[in-house]
């Protein structure tokens, strides 16, 4: 699904250059469930974007289902995220003003679903991520890991093939990130391409391989057994 080959990206000041990714090449197969490690400033989050087309590489080549992203102009991009892509991030971004039901809509109105078909995606993903009950809260009404439901929700409402997580649970608890981590690795289970940036090593057991980052550059790949459902007794390192 995916392939990038040495993909760099500098970011310049007057007074300084820094080179936040160097030369990453990997590839990501449909249906897996990745995660990306690292220390802060490695480059997880700016991998993330260039997958996501939030941002591009200052050089090397990008290829999503064989196409070549990094060559796409705007409208082609537009064109690529929509139904292919969805973004979780770690403070859930949700519009205060819309209730939850208003949230997870929002990107259906974007690409032109009509109404009634709006109602039942809506419904039939809120069912999924049991929040169907808070159909018409508001996200101040919610707790933290019901917020980051509806932003999972908002990110699966097209049906994407693709959906990058950008630490989803480090904003909650050990409770609501094991129900978050769960709900992901269920998404995964029915078709669903995931890709997280994450320091929680209670996290990265949900993913089938971990990508280790340092410096910009890939360091270590490793093949995990996903844990199964389940895991309260697991802990935490943060």
């Amino acid at each position: 699904m995916i392939k990038t080959e040495k993909l760099s990206m500098l970011f310049t000041t007057e007074e300084v250059q820094t080179k936040a990714l160097n030369e990453v090449s990997l590839q990501v197969e449909q249906g897996e469930f990745v995660a990306i490690m690292g220390p802060s400033g490695c480059g997880k989050s700016t991998l993330l974007n260039i997958l996501g087309t939030l941002d591009s590489p200052t050089s090397g080549s990008y290829f999503f289902e064989g196409k070549q992203v990094d060559k796409m102009s705007e409208n082609q991009l537009t064109a690529l995220r929509k139904g292919n892509l969805g973004f979780i991030f770690q403070s859930f971004n949700l519009i205060d003003e819309l209730t939850v039901y208003e949230n997870v809509e929002l990107p259906l109105v974007y690409i032109g679903v009509k109404a009634d078909k709006r109602k039942e995606r809506v419904n039939k993903v809120l069912e999924k991520v049991n929040l169907l009950h808070r159909a018409n809260h508001y996200p101040q009404q919610l707790s933290g890991g019901q917020q980051q439901r509806v932003a999972i929700a908002r990110a699966v409402v097209t049906d994407c093939k693709l959906l990058l997580a950008d630490e989803p649970t480090g904003n909650l608890d050990s409770v609501n990130g094991i129900e978050v981590m769960e709900l992901l690795s269920e998404l995964n289970r029915q078709g669903t391409t995931i890709i997280i940036v994450t320091h929680s090593q209670r996290d990265v057991m949900y993913a089938h391989r971990v990508i280790q980052l340092l410096d910009g550059q890939i360091v270590a790949e490793n093949i995990n057994r996903p844990l199964e459902k389940n895991t309260s007794s697991k802990s935490e390192t943060v």
